[in-house]
């Protein structure tokens, strides 16, 4: 079956232009190789003992002098209950390497969990995610499945000398507290409304850690949209693109079970262009992930988050009866016009147009970009270090912000199996330096299954 990151394609719909063509070159296990590619020329140039200096070998840093200092960050595992249609599978087993070379490792003081650990989004359209179970009985079920990732996660808590902490993600949006106590008992849990949260680790006021989803229009927790018939649902729209996309996948690809009714824009007014660029994602998704399933078929199962019928294509898709025609929708009616409610419930801090996040929706540089907007360049902000998960784009891009002070934003990317233009099982280290709370280095590192540890990338403050 042809394999794809189905994710990839609902964050980045239009292109981006990638920092890393492909993997890099192994060498010695447990080694660290530098990767100058994508590297900067200040980061090249500076000569501070800590710059190329990492490993998880268990004898440690020397210049750290097994003093436990630094922070590391993985987000998008994507754990799933089911090996048939999952998107991490073979990266499992290296991924519980990394996790054992972690808890032994000497000098790391904190890893966070930067949202989607386990997958409720990837699942086909015609199966029961739940499978007539409970929400917390599903979650135990992807524990089970993935057993010994969840085993090494348990021995680093357990130990007590790495905090260890999760943050949400869109994928894992509906998880609660309570479900991720159940399979990680005594992690550290940051959330802010229900499917969202930051940290900040301890000690580090200025970094700031989030999923990145909180400034997407189809992954942020939607609470207004679908009141009428799932009271009490957050899910956003992005949910039922990846139910369609991941039964694309499982089916093969096939020819579309018929032609997707066109919608043309209209001279109704701003409103019907919001609506007419909406139903364009769509059309982009069903071209590209098409199903066996026709336009009208109720193919969606749900029984998740206060839905409980099954939906079609068309139940989703805006439509019109004629050409130029008024433009209508009926699941998530009036997201367009509540979308700045939904920031404030979501507590965006820097608002967004609501053409603009539509617009922009696709693309991981756009996810990039809050990172500035919602922080650098905001008055009221005063980070200087922001790391996100979401777009399984590993990357750094230094900037500066409103004072004139460097600052470092870093894309901590993915570990599931299949990752087009980018590496998969990447990770992001900060490390501070001496007795500074200001961190001098962020890296970003590729983890290869042989447990060859390189670097993508390093920037300084």
């Amino acid at each position: 079956m042809k394999k794809i990151s189905v994710l990839l394609f609902l964050v980045t719909i239009f292109s981006v232009f990638p920092c890393f063509a492909g993997r890099a070159p192994a060498s010695e296990a447990g080694s660290v190789t530098a990767d100058k590619t994508c590297a900067s020329t200040a980061a090249e140039k500076d000569a501070a003992s800590l710059k190329d200096v990492f490993t998880l070998d268990s004898k440690g840093i020397p210049e750290l002098n097994n003093e436990r200092k630094l922070i590391v960050c993985i987000s998008d595992l994507h754990l799933g209950a089911d090996d048939t249609y999952t998107e991490t599978k073979n990266n499992r087993e290296p991924l519980v390497k990394f996790l054992d070379q972690i808890r032994l490792a000497p000098n790391i003081k904190e890893l966070v969990i930067i949202g989607d650990l386990v997958d409720l989004w990837f699942v086909p359209s015609e199966a029961d995610t739940f499978r007539g179970k409970t929400q917390n009985e599903f979650v135990r079920l992807v524990a089970k499945n993935n057993k010994h990732v969840i085993a090494a996660f348990n021995k680093i808590i357990r130990d007590g000398k790495i905090k260890v902490t999760y943050v949400p993600g869109n994928h894992d949006l509906l998880v609660t507290a309570e479900d991720i106590q159940s399979i990680l008992p005594g992690i550290d849990q940051q959330r802010d409304v229900q499917g969202l949260g930051s940290y900040s680790p301890d000690g580090h006021p200025e970094i700031i850690m989030e999923h990145g989803h909180r400034y997407n229009f189809f992954c942020a927790p939607d609470p207004i949209s679908n009141r009428d018939i799932a009271p009490g649902s957050i899910l956003p729209p992005g949910y039922f693109f990846t139910r369609l996309a991941t039964t694309s996948v499982v089916e093969g690809f096939p020819e579309a079970a018929g032609k997707i009714p066109e919608v043309t824009i209209n001279s109704y007014g701003e409103d019907q262009i919001l609506a007419y660029i909406y139903w364009k994602a769509w059309y982009g998704l069903m071209t590209d992930f098409p199903v066996n399933g026709g336009f009208d078929e109720k193919i969606i199962k749900t029984n998740i988050d206060g839905f409980t019928e099954n939906y079609s294509i068309s139940d989703l898709m805006p439509s019109q009866i004629s050409a130029g025609g008024y433009i209508n929708m009926k699941m998530y009616k009036g997201s367009l016009a509540t979308w700045d409610e939904r920031q404030e419930l979501n507590r965006v801090s820097v608002k967004i147009p609501i053409k603009e996040a539509l617009i922009e929706a696709g693309s991981g540089a756009e996810t990039d970009a809050q990172a500035e907007v919602q922080y650098f360049k905001n008055p009221v902000s005063d980070k200087r270090i922001v790391v996100f998960g979401h777009t399984h784009e590993p990357r750094i891009i230094p900037s500066e912000n409103l004072k004139g002070q460097k600052t470092i934003y870093a894309n901590s990317g993915t570990w599931i199996d299949h990752n087009p233009n980018f590496p998969t099982m990447t990770f992001v280290v900060i490390t501070p330096q001496g007795n500074s709370s200001v961190p001098l280095y962020l890296s970003l590192f590729y983890y290869s299954p042989d447990g060859t540890i390189t670097k993508m990338d390093t920037q300084s403050l």
